[in-house]
């Protein structure tokens, strides 16, 4: 365990931070879920919101860097990739 006053802050702030990023990468992750549902759904427009809801989140997540910027424009690609195929069908 860290001894200095420094080392125990750094120690706080390491939890802080794995909280808010781990909570990020959830609601994305659910986000991606529920996109990708309301795709393979019948209903084009909960699709439409649903995928610009998703993507949102992934830019905001890209932003503050809890997840690859390529990563984030690799999902955002597949998800329009998907709904454009779906609304095309």
């Amino acid at each position: 365990m860290a001894n200095t006053a420094s080392a125990l802050k750094r120690v706080r702030q390491t939890a802080t931070r794995t909280a808010r990023n781990r909570a990020a990468k959830s609601r994305l992750k659910s986000a991606r879920k529920a996109a990708l549902a309301a795709i393979a759904g019948n209903d084009a427009k909960a699709a439409q919101t649903s995928v610009r809801s998703a993507v949102s989140l992934a830019s905001r997540a890209a932003k503050s860097n809890v997840v690859h910027r390529n990563a984030v424009s690799r999902l955002q690609s597949r998800l329009a990739k998907a709904a454009n195929a779906k609304a095309k069908a």
